[in-house]
């Protein structure tokens, strides 16, 4: 304690405190001015569509050639280093503070330094993605309209999907128990061409030919139920390479559609189903209808359970077999760490106006059922 009560009796008030640690004071204080003008200023939409066309786009663009040359998830690497350091440092104060005197200055200065990394974190995060929320997103810069959809229609499309998805079972690798086993490798490989024939549709959409990346502790992320995610820092798009494969492909396209730019969970759902399509490999093709089938399914089952379930008995028997080998592996992770997990991100949504939260996953049925509507009912009334 005689280090903090010198320095009060030198300084007295807040300065005595500022004089404790001063540039991680000044540091804190510039990190929380950039937050708070990112909440003051994020519903200006022109100066968010400015930000996220002449900044963070670029710098995504960057990072992600960069971090090609990296043959590891460099976003990864960097999320243990900082996992490492901050519990190093705790170790190291917690010695010092029953080592040495000056216990309450030191505490002090510790909570300081983790509020400091945690405000720069977090302001660095809304400069290279928060912006994205309150720019144009991929209905407006498409000029496509999402709008209200009726049962009909739902049926329609669910059917439409139903049917690819059975075609496209027959044309992806299997094992001796009939169950997807799709070549990662190869998929992540194919990963950097996936938007080629998309971009001529729709050119906001351009962005680096470079591959996404696996995760080496994905196991840990199907703890927490995460499939994949898109690193803001590095500019990879990184997916989890433990996870049933038949959702792998979908999964790959959809952290593709954050790293060009739709940062909409619902959007990024669909732009990876359009992608996937356009692009007609076997592979993303099956994955990207299995995740269209089951979230218009989803949608249908609330609406008309009779129609759901004529469409469900419809299925092959390989697409029920993936569906329950999805099902009992993500069973296996349904613990506390994966809720709390799912709580803190559906907190993280609702911070960013994403009122719907995780449930914005299934919003993506309104852009599927109105943009292929049209060839639902084509491919339907050949069936007929």
């Amino acid at each position: 304690m005689q280090n903090m009560k010198t320095l009060v009796e030198k300084k007295r008030g807040p300065a005595a405190i500022f004089a404790l640690c001063p540039v991680r004071h000044a540091l804190t204080a510039l990190f929380a001015a950039v937050i708070a003008l990112h909440v003051l200023l994020r519903g200006n939409r022109r100066l968010m569509v400015a930000l996220s066309e002449r900044f963070v786009r670029p710098l995504h663009r960057a990072l992600a050639l960069v971090n090609s040359h990296v043959p590891f998830s460099a976003a990864e690497a960097l999320i243990a280093l900082a996992v490492v350091s901050v519990l190093g440092y705790l170790c190291v104060q917690l010695v010092l503070l029953i080592c040495r005197d000056g216990r309450a200055a030191r505490l002090y200065r510790t909570a300081v330094t983790l509020l400091c990394a945690g405000l720069g974190v977090y302001a660095l995060f809304c400069l290279c993605w928060g912006v994205y929320y309150y720019a144009d997103d991929f209905a407006v810069k498409s000029g496509f309209d999402s709008g209200a959809v009726s049962v009909e229609q739902l049926e329609s499309v669910t059917r439409y999907f139903a049917a690819l998805t059975n075609e496209y079972s027959s044309q992806v690798k299997r094992d001796d128990a009939g169950v997807c086993r799709s070549d990662r490798e190869r998929i992540l490989e194919k990963s950097k061409t996936l938007f080629e024939k998309t971009v001529g549709e729709y050119p906001f959409l351009d962005g680096p030919e470079v591959r996404a990346k696996g995760v080496v502790c994905s196991r840990v992320m199907s703890y927490i139920d995460f499939t994949g995610f898109f690193f803001p820092f590095t500019g990879e798009a990184n997916v989890n390479i433990d996870s049933p494969e038949c959702d792998f492909a979908a999964t790959v396209a959809h952290e593709l559609s954050h790293q060009r730019g739709v940062a909409k969970e619902q959007e990024a759902n669909f732009v990876a189903v359009l992608a996937s399509l356009r692009d007609g490999d076997p592979d993303y093709c099956y994955s990207a209808c299995l995740l269209a089938y089951i979230h218009l399914s989803n949608a249908l089952y609330d609406a008309d359970r009779d129609a759901w379930a004529d469409i469900r008995s419809g299925l092959s028997d390989a697409v029920l077999r993936d569906l329950r080998y999805k099902r009992e592996y993500w069973s296996a992770f349904e613990t506390p760490v994966q809720k709390a997990s799912n709580t803190v991100y559906e907190g993280f949504l609702h911070s960013y106006d994403q009122t719907l939260g995780l449930r914005s996953y299934g919003a993506c049925v309104d852009l599927l059922v109105n943009y292929y509507y049209a060839a639902a009912e084509r491919y339907l009334g050949e069936e007929r």
